[in-house]
């Protein structure tokens, strides 16, 4: 019992320093089938936008993603249109509260908001 004991507190210790070793923290994340808007959310440059879309059909499927800024409603720009089912990441290098304007047809969308560390984000290389 004591061996299983020491395991378990082994593989705690070892996830929570897995945690801090990865510098990307989690700000929000959001799900959706239709049209929305989301809470607000703050973050600091640099974050990435981890997007994923998926649906039933092959065809007829798009999401486009806009960024708000929060606090005054201002239309910031488009920062993702898709027609198929797919996933990917976008770097942001701007600091504020925003909020994501959805628009998705014939989808199921995840939105997920990572903080990332200056060390994170040189690596990131765009496709």
């Amino acid at each position: 019992m004591t061996k299983v004991l020491k395991g378990i507190a082994v593989t705690t210790l070892l996830a929570l320093v897995a945690t801090f070793v990865n510098g990307s923290e989690r700000v929000r994340e959001f799900h959706g089938t239709n049209n929305s808007t989301t809470p607000e959310f703050t973050v600091e440059a640099p974050w990435i936008l981890d997007w994923r879309l998926d649906a039933d059909y092959d065809q007829l499927v798009a999401l486009e993603v806009n960024l708000i800024e929060a606090k005054t409603g201002r239309h910031i720009g488009q920062v993702l249109h898709t027609k198929r089912r797919g996933n990917g990441v976008r770097l942001f290098d701007s600091s504020g509260t925003f909020q994501l304007r959805v628009s998705g047809s014939l989808a199921r969308w995840t939105l997920k908001i990572e903080q990332l560390t200056p060390e994170e984000a040189e690596l990131y290389t765009p496709r």
